[in-house]
């Protein structure tokens, strides 16, 4: 199954790197022979997403490296760092795009440039593009899903933004043509907001796999549900999950008949590890922590568990936390 993520991981990177570069010389060509600021905005939007398709592609070869002593856990992590690379790609060109265009405005408005209709061509690599990426976007969405990699989801967003800075520059070059030239550099200023809105919802849901966010409430409510059904238990105090890449890391705080034996609970801790292990997919390892179970704090609800480490009495010891 790694295997089969990995292979789709990297073809949805090397597929629109293929596209992307073949893209890049058309729009970019395109757009300087034939006046349209807009599709060169487009150009130069492609021609940065062949660079951080690049730096993807590294980046994701290197996680793909087994885990060693100093990686227990693998290099999966560099997956989310390589979606941090591509947002911040993203948010530079959306920051480089605005600014041309609306230097282009300003001097069409100052009178110190011409402002000419762009060439009928240009329209149809727009639209062209436009049809190029519409396809990229469902596809590499489905590989997204598949794979549940970070990257091939970003890249996923990175398509459907450019599907929607396509139509808008399909729309600025069609304005122009009909009498409204300033209407072309106007849609590559609107292109801007479009890849600067990808740019920071990628950077944000990196930074959140990065920062060891619990992965959902779901998951941690399906450990909580297989823990009820393990003989020996009398309470869930603390229930924690941390990412690393598409693996997840369990710890879990559990309340045992104080009166077993230390075997005897070590069982029981190896029945959980070993439940949750095999019901739930990309669960790295499962730490199991046991102890006396306290009266009075049965049966607590799904709430409190979760913040039970909140609640604790102890001193919190910085060293001991990611």
């Amino acid at each position: 199954m790694s295997l089969e993520r990995d292979r789709k991981s990297l073809w949805a990177v090397n597929l629109g790197l293929g596209i992307n570069v073949i893209l890049s010389i058309v729009k970019t060509t395109v757009g300087i022979l034939g006046h349209s600021p807009a599709l060169l905005a487009e150009g130069i939007n492609s021609t940065s997403d062949v660079g951080y398709y690049i730096a993807a592609s590294i980046l994701m070869r290197i996680a793909n490296r087994p885990a060693d002593r100093d990686h227990p856990y693998g290099h999966r992590q560099l997956e989310s760092i390589a979606s941090v690379v591509i947002g911040s790609f993203i948010v530079t060109t959306a920051l480089a795009v605005f600014w041309d265009a609306i230097d282009k405005i300003w001097d069409i408005l100052d009178g110190r440039a011409i402002a000419r209709g762009a060439h009928p061509y240009a329209l149809y690599v727009a639209l062209a593009t436009v049809l190029i990426k519409a396809f990229l976007t469902y596809y590499i969405r489905v590989l997204g899903e598949q794979t549940e990699n970070p990257v091939v989801t970003a890249l996923a967003f990175d398509h459907r933004n450019d599907l929607y800075s396509a139509s808008a520059a399909s729309i600025g070059i069609f304005l122009g043509l009909r009498g409204l030239p300033w209407v072309d550099p106007l849609a590559g200023a609107l292109v801007s907001f479009f890849i600067l809105r990808t740019g920071i919802f990628v950077l944000r849901d990196s930074s959140i796999d990065l920062m060891g966010v619990v992965p959902n409430r779901e998951l941690a409510l399906q450990i909580s549900n297989l823990s009820k059904d393990i003989p020996g238990i009398r309470q869930l105090e603390e229930l924690h999950a941390h990412r690393f890449g598409p693996h997840v890391v369990v710890n879990v705080t559990i309340g045992v008949d104080g009166r077993l034996s230390v075997a005897e609970g070590d069982s029981i801790a190896s029945c959980v590890e070993e439940k949750v292990m095999s019901s739930l997919p990309n669960i790295r390892r499962v730490h199991v922590h046991y102890h006396p179970a306290v009266e009075g704090q049965t049966g607590l609800a799904f709430e409190e568990i979760l913040d039970a480490s909140d609640r604790r009495n102890l001193p919190r010891q910085s060293e001991f936390y990611d």
